[in-house]
């Protein structure tokens, strides 16, 4: 094997000394003592399904198409898969130049690519996906045993204990080593790249319990170093799609401000805001669903809290006659949604469509449905916006944001013009921020453990120069400095550069990227997305 890449979600520097202190980690504490190492710069927005397309790209948002984890269609929704990115992977030039992968459980990679090598698509995409070559996922459960991509069980799910969730989280680690070490033996690739997502999910759904996090590292760290030894490449990367820590400010509802200051317009009946659980029950049992349309239930909750019963009342009573449990047990999910107020998107001039997305987006003519702004008054309108959201300061009489910008100083390419207009970046990455209508600018956080804007990147190897200085380094330059370090010219179109630590090629113009077709969304993935707390 020429290179080894692995992934390891919401790796950080931070994380990696402290385990490293307790001896959780010796194989990464290895990795790290021999290769060249330093912060890796995420993206904006810096979330799993728009940074690890970024990392195996190389480029940014605006010109894969990727935002978050949806994707936007006028004012309808749907959930991201790998044909939404629409940009060459490292996998697929390396295929051009006659160099095989096996990608095993990295996010944002179903359908997967048909390629020389094997490819095990992960996060959204469905369980028991669609694998390349046509097979392989039955064939690696023949050699190894079981192959998830998901846990059993949903977050919240108090039929089991915090022990028996961890024994769940690590056999999932567990999968991904044994199945990436089968697939290097079958296809003896020159490039490997094995993702481990659960060191992520752990600090969301644990709230950070350090024990915990030991817990999973520690299997990750053990897969690692078997991999290591039985794979023996002769190139060695670690990267994370961005790092991992605590918010200690109030979570802001970014609607809440827009709506007293004029742009937004509220509903107290319709779809629901964006997310990923209106279509948790269809997707959870098996079918396949891209849009959701609410039911009977669910238009008549609409119907309700138009008239201003909404299920937040509704709730209130029920929790005052010790009921409430028990008929949420029996509700539908899109219940919620359909039941309080919402975003009149197409009534709204300017409103936070996704919290991940970090920034809002405006109401053009001719660009939205239902256009509220005239494209000639773009400009001031935007600028108008820009100066309410940088005046924001939160109880302590602190900025909010660090950063309020438009959102070309972070976007460019032919897919732009999907982003939100204007890019809200919280004052190190402190406050949690939510897209929800609400009457209170400030709450408590509900995601205490968030996504922070420095990963990691190890290198070392073969022609890796460790005495070299990588500061700096961003999440675009991976894949170039990967394809550099095995001979490959990068694409010109890349937004990164390779790293001084190799000798870089040449920029090439490769062909465009024809993408698969978006299919629909399995059952699982909507709710396993609310579980992981991506939804409000």
């Amino acid at each position: 094997m020429g290179a080894l890449l692995i992934g390891i979600d919401a790796g950080c520097l931070s994380v990696f000394d402290r385990l490293a202190e307790e001896g959780v980690v010796p194989n990464l504490s290895a990795l790290v003592d021999a290769s060249v190492a330093a912060p890796l710069r995420s993206q904006i927005p810096p979330w799993t399904p728009s940074a690890w397309p970024s990392m195996y790209t190389g480029v940014n948002p605006g010109k894969h198409g990727v935002f978050g984890f949806t994707g936007f269609d006028g004012y309808d929704f749907h959930v991201v898969t790998g044909g939404d990115v629409r940009a060459h992977r490292l996998w697929t030039m390396l295929d051009r130049h006659g160099l095989s992968s096996v990608v095993v459980n990295v996010p944002v990679t179903h359908p997967p690519d048909e390629i020389d090598g094997a490819i095990i698509p992960g996060f959204l995409a469905p369980e028991d996906p669609p694998c390349h070559p046509d097979g392989i996922l039955e064939e690696v459960r023949d050699a190894i045993g079981e192959y998830r991509i998901y846990p059993r069980y949903t977050r919240g799910d108090d039929s089991l204990s915090d022990a028996e969730k961890m024994e769940e989280y690590c056999s999932l680690v567990d999968m991904r080593g044994e199945a990436f070490r089968y697939l290097a033996g079958r296809f003896d690739p020159d490039f490997g790249f094995l993702e481990f997502q659960k060191t992520d999910t752990v600090f969301h759904e644990f709230d950070g319990e350090w024990e915990k996090v030991k817990r999973v590292y520690g299997a990750a760290d053990e897969q690692i170093g078997r991999v290591l030894e039985e794979c023996d490449p002769e190139r060695v990367f670690v990267a994370s799609d961005h790092g991992i820590g605590r918010y200690e400010k109030p979570e802001f509802r970014v609607n809440a401000l827009l709506e007293d200051a004029g742009y937004v317009e509220t509903t107290m009946g319709g779809k629901g805001m964006p997310t990923w659980n209106l279509m948790r029950e269809d997707l959870r049992e098996g079918k396949q669903a891209e849009e959701w349309e609410p039911g009977a239930v669910e238009r008549l909750a609409a119907r309700l809290a138009s008239v201003g019963l909404t299920t937040r009342r509704v709730g209130l009573v029920l929790e005052r006659l010790g009921i409430a449990d028990r008929t949420r047990q029996y509700a539908p999910n899109g219940v919620v949604k359909t039941g309080n107020e919402q975003v009149d998107f197409p009534n709204s001039t300017a409103y936070m469509r996704a919290r991940t997305e970090l920034g809002v987006r405006m109401n053009v003519e001719g660009r939205d449905p239902a256009g509220k702004v005239p494209a000639d008054e773009y400009d001031d309108v935007r600028a108008d916006l820009v100066r309410e959201l940088e005046s924001v300061t939160d109880p302590d009489g602190e900025p909010v944001f660090e950063e309020v910008a438009p959102r070309e100083r972070y976007f460019h390419g032919p897919y732009a013009d999907r982003a939100v207009d204007v890019v809200t970046i919280p004052n190190d990455f402190q406050h949690f921020l939510s897209a929800q209508p609400s009457e209170e600018y400030f709450a408590e956080t509900t995601e205490p453990w968030n996504h922070k804007i420095d990963g990691v990147f190890l290198a070392s190897g073969d022609g890796i120069d460790t005495s070299r200085s990588i500061e700096g380094a961003h999440l675009f330059d991976v894949a170039p400095t990967i394809l550099s370090a095995l001979g490959v010219p990068r694409n010109d179109r890349m937004d990164g550069r390779p790293l001084p630590i190799v000798e870089a090629t040449d920029a090439r113009s490769y062909p465009e990227y024809a993408p698969a077709v978006r299919e629909a969304i399995d059952a699982s993935v909507e709710g396993r997305l609310e579980d992981l707390g991506y939804v409000e």
